[in-house]
């Protein structure tokens, strides 16, 4: 399983942004759903690496939160909240957000788990994909929210609602680089989903 553990950044400057983060990643099915574990820092327990990169992603998009990723068991039967949780996949991914706190990383994002060079590769491709998603504009993203990955056709619908032409939508991806990410997160999963499975 991945655990994600999510501290925010400066909560002393910014408030208490854990309510919105929460309400991002609701839609996520988590094998143990996202909660406020201690005061500004939110945890859950996913089941895949798609779910693991899709969670990263949404955190890192607002460029407020450390996002720590910990691959490895988590003790069973499981319990109903987070909190109450324990297990390797916990530890690792404290580990993982203490990291952050105590670097100068550019791209808030790391990686632990049992096999230190499968993990150093998925933080990686996490970092370069984190990087791409921080550095786009409010108006490419009013553009993106409004796409599904995957579905032909849907760029004149977007212009028609933001009231744009189809060329604009097509320069706005192509800036935002969807395309690109989205062709690289499977990579990300995958190189998640290899520290479980070689042993």
């Amino acid at each position: 399983m991945f655990t994600l553990t999510i501290n925010q950044r400066d909560s002393r400057r910014d408030g208490d942004l854990v309510p919105q983060l929460l309400k991002d990643l609701r839609h996520i099915p988590a094998r143990l759903d996202f909660d406020r574990s201690v005061e500004d820092e939110v945890q859950g327990i996913v089941e895949s690496g798609h779910q693991a990169v899709e969670t990263a992603l949404i955190a890192l998009r607002s460029s407020q939160w450390y996002v720590g990723i910990g691959v490895g068991p988590i003790n069973e039967p499981l319990p109903n909240l987070v909190k109450d949780a324990s297990g390797h996949g916990l530890v690792y991914a404290r580990r993982a957000v203490d990291r952050l706190r105590n670097g100068k990383e550019r791209i808030p994002v790391a990686v632990d788990g049992p096999l230190t060079a499968l993990a150093s590769e998925a933080e990686a491709v996490l970092r370069l994909l984190g990087h791409i998603v921080q550095h786009r504009s409010a108006a490419e993203w009013r553009v993106l929210d409004l796409l599904t990955p995957g579905v032909r056709g849907q760029q004149k619908t977007v212009a028609q609602e933001l009231g744009i032409t189809t060329q604009a939508v097509s320069k706005a991806l192509a800036r935002a680089q969807w395309a690109e990410e989205h062709a690289a997160r499977p990579a990300a999963a995958r190189l998640l989903q290899l520290i479980l499975e070689v042993r």
